[in-house]
């Protein structure tokens, strides 16, 4: 096993594991959707929320898995180690300038240009990584 260590002590095996597991539980993770998204469209694109509905079925957990009607629980929940890492396995840090790629650990993060950062200095800070050895998640060429 490799000795280099990711998020508390895992090895880079380990790590691999627990992403595809992630990917996998995330494939059978139904959309949670707000309660009544079905019937106003200005709930449609918006987050989870609780129902609290005194006869609300869904509240009770009637109906299935696939029904549309799940709550949210612990059990949906992505493994501790990997929780947060970009699917390739690496933290993501935002970036705004080459300066701050001082700061980057290669071996286990990985650089996210930050979309206010213009063409220019994109170009400079993607060189900057290439040369340094470092990952860009969002390259532009």
């Amino acid at each position: 096993m490799e000795s280099t260590s990711f998020k508390r002590g895992e090895s880079l095996r380990e790590i691999a594991r627990l992403l595809r597991v992630r990917r996998r539980q995330k494939a059978r993770k139904p959309d949670f959707r707000h309660p009544y998204a079905h019937t106003k469209i200005r709930l449609r694109d918006k987050g989870w929320r609780r129902p609290k509905g005194l006869h609300s079925k869904w509240r009770k957990r009637c109906g299935g898995k696939w029904s549309g009607r799940v709550l949210v629980n612990v059990g949906f929940g992505s493994p501790k180690a990997v929780r947060g890492l970009h699917p390739s396995g690496y933290e993501d840090v935002l970036v705004y300038n080459v300066k701050d790629l001082e700061k980057i650990d290669k071996e286990r993060q990985a650089v996210r240009i930050a979309s206010c950062v213009g063409l220019k200095k994109r170009l400079e800070i993607e060189e900057k990584a290439k040369e340094l050895g470092i990952k860009v998640l969002n390259p532009k060429w």
